[in-house]
């Protein structure tokens, strides 16, 4: 696909719908914005004054003990007193209801966590849109995924120092850009086949958040050839709030080019409009 092919009106409705829906699912009742408190759980049972009960990670999983007068969901069922959750996968997370509120109860990094979400949330009602450089066709670059022999274990750091994720990398995607050729290491996607890469680039800490951008690609086809459009390179929830446990990129995915597109620094971490 060349710039001179694409119908720019067509393109750019179609980012604006994929931003929106980004925008509505962060800025959701219980979207990241709403998360209020990040509780690292511990042997010791321990209350928090924005979720009903009694925490503790013990070596059968995560425990809540209800006091009387407190009601949780838990899949649809209502729970009264106490409720072991067992042990949560890495990654995973239960989202408990409570009035207006969702509990996550969750595993990241190893660690067991609780992370309340409440609707009032001031970072999620004043929240007014994320500052993006209008899409661009010039931004979609065609690419080739470069399988590993077998998937290898990546450790990347976390947003919360400390922290640290391991992820399977299936292979590479390789792309050509300002007369240079660029690697990505990747990981695995949402759906069958499709991959996620972490990045930073020289417009990170400038005008694009300092830390990460994510970039979701379609499965390759059969020939490996895959589309990347940094038109959608997305802020996680960190650019937002310190609430948030995001891997970084690995090392070897800092880009030694400007990638002006994509999602820019949040108003809530000083961006501009």
């Amino acid at each position: 696909m060349t710039v001179q092919d694409v119908d720019r009106v067509s393109f750019a409705a179609e980012w604006q719908e994929w931003h929106r829906q980004k925008e509505e699912v962060l800025s959701g009742p219980h979207g990241f914005l709403a998360i209020t408190s990040l509780r690292w759980l511990t042997e010791e049972p321990a209350r928090f004054e924005d979720a009903p009960g009694a925490w503790s990670a013990t070596a059968d999983g995560v425990v809540v003990e209800l006091a009387e007068d407190e009601e949780v969901t838990v899949e649809g069922q209502r729970v009264r007193g106490r409720h072991d959750f067992g042990v949560l996968p890495e990654r995973g997370s239960v989202y408990v209801g409570w009035g207006d509120a969702v509990i996550e109860v969750a595993k990241r990094g190893g660690h067991d966590i609780v992370r309340p979400r409440h609707p009032g949330n001031g970072l999620r009602t004043a929240f007014t849109g994320t500052p993006a450089y209008e899409p661009d066709p010039r931004w979609v670059v065609t690419g080739r995924f470069v399988p590993f022999d077998a998937p290898r274990p990546v450790t990347v750091g976390a947003a919360v120092e400390g922290l640290e994720h391991v992820y399977d990398s299936p292979g590479r995607v390789e792309f050509e850009l300002d007369g240079g050729t660029h690697r990505l290491t990747a990981f695995n996607g949402r759906s069958p086949g499709a991959l996620m890469v972490l990045f930073t680039d020289r417009t990170s800490g400038v005008t694009t958040y300092a830390a990460n951008r994510s970039l979701h690609i379609d499965a390759p086809d059969a020939d490996g050839r895959v589309t990347i459009d940094f038109n959608r390179a997305a802020n996680l929830p960190c650019a937002y709030t310190d609430l948030a446990t995001c891997p970084l990129p690995p090392t070897e995915n800092r880009l030694p080019v400007a990638i002006e597109a994509g999602e820019r620094i949040p108003l809530e971490r000083g961006g501009r409009p």
